[in-house]
């Protein structure tokens, strides 16, 4: 099977977990080995993993083909054509560190871009420290990758958390949203913890007479949220708050409208686009929320995204979401490291270190806005993010977004060498808000 095939064989992907690799000789020099890691199976792959399997596709071939507008015309990773190999994210942390030690070891691949799961980002990244191999998170939410440990091998090329949920609540604040009591919901793991604790140390700083009246933490994966609706319809808070992401997210909004909870609180969704196109007119209106980015349909206009947007929507039947977008930028800033690297060294395939030193503190234009490394010591990205909310189109039959507003990345981001919590709790000094 080639790479990245197309949307109508996403079900025989979801039924056999394996790796894809192209076929065909090449030699080590003429190509890019890149380890993909997405989930392509379980609750995560319908509105996140394949929406983010055919990002990659869609860039991949497009860079093989030199048909990337401008600065990414040049054909491959420096002439040096993609070579992607594939892998289910599916299974757990123990699972994915195994296979992580299976593409470098085995597959031989140069460096390995992925990983969605919060917990399974913490698992792999000391792996390929200690490997000394080259390891690019596209996702996975919390802050603790970088601000519980030091990493010269691994870099993550999207914004985490505090983000979405600093963002979140300087959305709230301007739009006037009343927030006297709310009540949470998220996972619980480290992306929920983590999404919570930074939402309600923002809502400290901006509402700080807010009470918080319900806390849930059910198991990711739970599927069945018939108690905790009932306790949040019973609580009736101002706002309920999630960072339910996924399959968790779609069957909480479908169980959640027969109940009235929409009706009865705000809903505010930190990382919610993604749910939009499977849950299309059961997606009730006037719902607030972020993508984790300026992404989909709160894109901002621009020939990489225009490129992009309109590119993986005639392949794909659909629009892209935030993984996808993820998987994008992750893969342009790859480029964009491998063609610096290669500037410097005369033209050849780069060196490991060489691959470091350019990726570490780089700046690129990706479909989401501008990318910067500039949070742990260069090896962490920060982005510009939106929040808007919902309205359903009869016409075209989706969820549009309406009331959007941006926040630029230097205004929902710590600083560097502050840690989140530190930063919010503190005021959020430094804070750079148009």
């Amino acid at each position: 099977m080639k790479p990245f095939s197309r949307i109508h064989r996403i079900a025989a992907l979801l039924s056999a977990v394996a790796v894809t690799t192209l076929a065909g000789p090449a030699s080590a020099e003429d190509t890019f080995k890149l380890g993909i890691v997405t989930f392509l199976s379980g609750p995560a792959a319908d509105s996140f993993g394949i929406p983010a399997r055919n990002g990659g596709q869609f860039v991949i071939d497009q860079l093989n083909k030199g048909a990337a507008p401008a600065p990414y015309d040049k054909v491959g990773f420096g002439g040096m054509k993609i070579e992607p190999v594939v892998i289910d994210e599916n299974g757990g942390a123990t699972k994915q560190v195994q296979e992580l030690r299976n593409l470098y070891e085995r597959d031989n691949v140069d460096v390995v871009l992925g990983y969605i799961s919060s917990g399974d980002c913490l698992a792999v990244a000391p792996i390929a420290e200690e490997l000394k191999k080259m390891l690019v998170l596209m996702d996975c939410g919390t802050p603790r990758i970088f601000e519980e440990a030091k990493y010269n091998y691994v870099f993550r090329t999207a914004a985490h958390a505090t983000m979405d949920n600093v963002g979140l609540i300087r959305y709230m604040k301007a739009k006037n949203v009343k927030m006297d009591t709310l009540s949470a919901i998220n996972q619980d793991y480290a992306w929920g913890q983590d999404s919570k604790a930074d939402f309600l140390a923002a809502a400290g700083q901006l509402y700080p007479n807010a009470k918080l009246q319900t806390d849930l933490m059910p198991k990711f994966g739970a599927g069945q949220y018939g108690t905790e609706i009932s306790a949040l319809v019973s609580a009736g808070s101002d706002v309920v708050y999630s960072s339910l992401w996924g399959g968790d997210l779609q069957a909480f909004i479908l169980q959640a409208v027969p109940r009235g909870l929409p009706k009865r609180s705000q809903l505010v969704l930190s990382a919610a686009d993604h749910v939009l196109p499977p849950l299309g007119d059961k997606m009730p209106d006037g719902v607030i929320i972020g993508a984790r980015g300026a992404y989909g349909l709160m894109s901002q206009k621009s020939p990489i995204n225009d490129w992009f947007f309109k590119g993986y929507e005639a392949a794909n039947g659909i629009y892209p979401v935030q993984a996808a977008y993820r998987i994008s930028q992750s893969i342009l800033g790859l480029k964009a490291a491998v063609e610096k690297a290669m500037a410097k060294n005369g033209g050849k395939k780069p060196s490991t270190d060489e691959l470091i030193a350019a990726m570490t503190g780089l700046e690129w234009q990706s479909p989401g806005g501008l990318i910067q490394m500039k949070l742990a010591d260069g090896h962490q990205a920060i982005q510009p993010i939106a929040f808007s909310r919902t309205k359903y189109n009869p016409d075209a039959r989706r969820v549009d977004l309406v009331d959007i507003q941006y926040f630029a990345a230097e205004c929902v981001n710590p600083p560097a060498g502050v840690k989140s919590l530190d930063w919010i709790k503190g005021g959020m000094q430094g804070a750079k808000c148009n």
